[in-house]
């Protein structure tokens, strides 16, 4: 091999792995999109608090349901 074909195998090899400039976020971009992460995740821990509510309430109203039911048939 001959320092040439080096530099040109380097040369070429490294814009292939290099990534295109219009695919890198730009800083603001990536502030936006951690804004946005934050904001997804407090709406998912809000709507998973009252998914877990709801299914005590079930569970609760089943209890109830059951109870009433079994005391009249006595």
């Amino acid at each position: 091999m001959y320092p040439h074909e080096l530099a040109s195998w380097r040369q070429s090899a490294t814009q292939a792995l290099a990534e295109p400039e219009e695919a890198r976020a730009s800083p603001q971009q990536t502030q936006q999109d951690r804004r946005r992460i934050k904001e997804l995740e407090r709406e998912l821990r809000r709507k998973d608090r009252a998914l877990a509510e709801t299914a005590a309430l079930l569970v609760l109203s089943k209890k109830v349901a059951a109870i009433f039911s079994t005391g009249e048939d006595e």
